[in-house]
């Protein structure tokens, strides 16, 4: 369970995961000592799951974001291929529940791009896309239970 502590130091590690031991010590209250033990048994306890840079996929190159929701099952299934899963464009995966197996968050350079990728995905079922106009909320922080 995490308590009030560990949920600044997640709050503060989210808002910006470069912060230095000492300078999260000191907006959380507590020793740098105890601050980096803290983020040591969150990290090994999977709470803390990495860290690196939020990028702006259209900034970066691929102005074109997509939904996919992939219809597939069997020895095709998308979730059965690890080199399809391994995709550039496919920045996120979730398996979900339902009549879809997958969801996919992909984002591509140009509508070519994204009519070639859906063609490969569709060797493995049938894809259905929602373009994604814009993102109100593109990444909220995970403030946790009493967060």
């Amino acid at each position: 369970m995490l308590d009030g502590v560990d949920r600044r130091i997640l709050s503060e590690l989210q808002a910006d995961g470069r912060l230095s031991y000492n300078e999260l010590a000191r907006r959380v209250g507590r020793s740098a000592p105890a601050v980096a033990e803290r983020v040591r048994r969150l990290s090994e306890r999977g709470v803390i799951a990495g860290y690196h840079a939020r990028v702006d996929p259209a900034a970066a190159g691929l102005p074109v974001t997509a939904l996919v929701r992939m219809e597939c099952f069997g020895p095709r299934c998308l979730l059965r291929d690890e080199a399809a899963m391994a995709r550039p464009e496919i920045l996120q995966l979730h398996r979900v529940t339902g009549d879809t197996c997958c969801v996919l968050f992909i984002a591509v350079r140009s509508m070519a791009h994204f009519e070639e990728l859906i063609d490969r995905l569709a060797e493995h079922g049938r894809p259905s896309s929602t373009m994604v106009l814009s993102s109100p909320i593109p990444w909220r922080a995970v403030q946790g239970p009493g967060g």
